[in-house]
């Protein structure tokens, strides 16, 4: 019964941090913030984000930061002859006017480099966020288990790497 109860509430919590209010910077909506939890001694981390441009301008996301990690960097992932491949999105990623820019496991990610902690799942981290035009917009990163591909609810997939 007491393991269930764990379970329970391990699972309200990533289910209430995954529906915490979007944030709203400018023309941009920012939404579900997230980061995989990490093994103790990990020197890298991903996160993820759903990010929305209400307005006429784009805005380009040029970095991240969270107190953990002592640099960050946005990285894109493809498929290229049956191998993944993984590169650091220079430029920053552009949200074009009325256009949403998800960031999620296998595709467009932060990576949070040189880490000095190890985020746990069910906490919840502040971090910032960094656009040409929002400037610095502080947010909360739910933590989900390790090998989440997704923030949480129903549908997660979880297996270990």
């Amino acid at each position: 019964m007491k393991i269930l109860y764990s379970i329970t509430l391990a699972l309200g919590l990533l289910t209430t941090a995954a529906q915490a209010e979007p944030v709203k910077a400018g023309d941009l909506t920012i939404d579900t913030p997230w980061l995989r939890a990490t093994p103790n001694g990990a020197k890298v981390a991903g996160g993820y984000v759903r990010i929305t441009n209400t307005g006429t301008a784009p805005d380009t996301l040029t970095g991240a930061a969270v107190p953990f990690a002592k640099s960050s960097d946005i990285h894109s992932m493809s498929m290229e002859g049956g191998v993944m491949k993984m590169a650091p999105v220079s430029d920053g990623l552009t949200i074009k006017p009325g256009e949403t820019v998800e960031l999620k496991p296998g595709g467009y990610h932060l990576m949070f480099e040189g880490l000095t902690g190890s985020p746990k799942a069910g906490e919840t981290v502040s971090g910032t966020l960094s656009f040409r035009r929002a400037g610095a917009v502080p947010v909360t990163f739910s933590v989900a288990p390790i090998g989440a591909s997704a923030p949480g609810g129903p549908h997660q997939h979880q297996h270990q790497h």
